[in-house]
């Protein structure tokens, strides 16, 4: 079964696939657009000599794990002709996909996925959840004054700041994606977006929406604050289209603390799982990830059936990472039995914050002492893991 990389020529095919596979049609005039931007994707193939069976984007980007920066593998994109299903062709793009982001330092992954419990299998865990909340008219109601004032902008006017506010906001957060301005103009902005910026008295930006207003109903698809001045401004900016709207939807990050701080809480609130996350090169992870080093070691035994390199042993001592693995054609020193054995889900989970290692071991996902498991909770600091774009 060949794998190759798709070049521009193979782009159209790509797209068509695409097309079919999840049931839109590209506007003629959009398809130049389209295929230009696959020049920013790496695109894995299987073909059947010049039918393209099935393939595979992997998008390189970057995303924030709190104020580092972490190379991500963005996946998308995984489609198959009806015809070629069944013959473990998405199988192979998946595990061949996280030997490509290994080589290429690409040391996280994310996807949206189709069906979680698909994605699982391959070691990908949930990352968190979207929240959307449904206000109606009548709950509508301003809040004290703010000090500050809003501007409008749109695509066309998108400026810097608006960049460093939602930086600001990104570096609170694990898995929040690092963006540029072409991924602010190609992938954030639609043609019927507007954004809304809090300034603060000192003129300085410090939250926006980003919103459309049709048919009656005001759609807030991001809600950056990076303090509460900025959430009731921005609120009361919402509110103020009570004569032009029946009801606003407004899309959250999990942790965000809407509603509770409006005067009508009660109000329609849908939590979902949203993006998934996987660690790709445990050992590079482990060696920066900021643990809370404790006078006390601690073995963490790893099992990753889809990518070999990460099943070993690791031992976390005050500051110091230190592997074993299994070696071919020579002497391997074996860590003790004690300790706490996981797989690469579960270590995604922690490490993004998405769960705690009690929690894990509540549910049966980890296994080890009680005391072990709590040493681990010490080490762990508490995360917010979020993620509010899409590929």
């Amino acid at each position: 079964m060949l794998i190759r990389e798709l070049t521009e020529e193979d782009y159209l095919e790509s797209m068509k696939l695409s097309e079919y596979a999840f049931q839109y049609k590209v506007p003629e005039s959009d398809i130049p657009a389209r295929l230009d931007r696959l020049r920013n994707h790496k695109v894995l193939g299987i073909w059947d000599e010049d039918t393209l069976a099935a393939k595979l984007h992997i998008y390189p980007l970057s995303i924030f794990m709190r104020d580092a920066e972490w190379k991500m593998g963005g996946i998308a994109g995984v489609a198959t002709y009806p015809e070629y299903r069944r013959n473990g062709y998405v199988n192979t793009l998946m595990i061949d996909s996280l030997k490509r982001m290994r080589n290429n330092e690409q040391i996280v992954s994310l996807l949206h996925p189709f069906d979680i419990s698909f994605y699982r299998k391959y070691g990908w865990e949930i990352l968190t959840e979207t929240k959307k909340i449904t206000i109606e008219k009548k709950d509508l109601k301003f809040l004290e004054p703010q000090p500050g004032l809003i501007r409008r902008f749109s695509k066309e006017t998108h400026n810097e700041e608006i960049e460093k506010v939602y930086q600001q906001y990104g570096t609170q957060f694990t898995g929040m994606l690092k963006r540029d301005s072409y991924w602010w103009k190609q992938h954030v902005y639609d043609e019927d977006s507007q954004m809304a910026v809090y300034y603060n008295p000192d003129k300085e930006a410090i939250g926006y929406i980003l919103y459309q207003v049709k048919d009656k109903k005001m759609e807030v698809q991001e809600l950056v604050a990076l303090d509460h001045e900025a959430r009731i401004g921005l609120w009361n900016f919402m509110c103020q289209h009570d004569s032009m709207v029946d009801k606003v939807t407004i899309q959250l990050t999990s942790q965000d603390p809407f509603p509770y701080f409006l005067k009508q809480p009660n109000v329609k609130i849908e939590l979902h799982p949203y993006f998934m996350a996987r660690v790709v090169d445990a050992e590079e992870c482990l060696r920066r990830f900021p643990f809370l080093h404790e006078n006390e070691s601690l073995f963490l035994h790893l099992e990753d059936s889809h990518a070999a390199w990460n099943n070993g042993s690791y031992l976390l001592n005050m500051g110091e990472l230190k592997v074993f693995k299994e070696k071919t054609g020579g002497q391997c020193v074996h860590p003790p039995k004690k300790g706490i054995h996981l797989t690469i889900n579960s270590l995604s989970a922690i490490l993004f914050g998405y769960k705690r290692p009690m929690e894990l071991f509540e549910m049966g996902y980890l296994k080890g002492s009680k005391l072990e498991i709590e040493l681990f909770e010490k080490m762990v600091p508490i995360l917010k893991s979020a993620f509010i774009d899409f590929f």
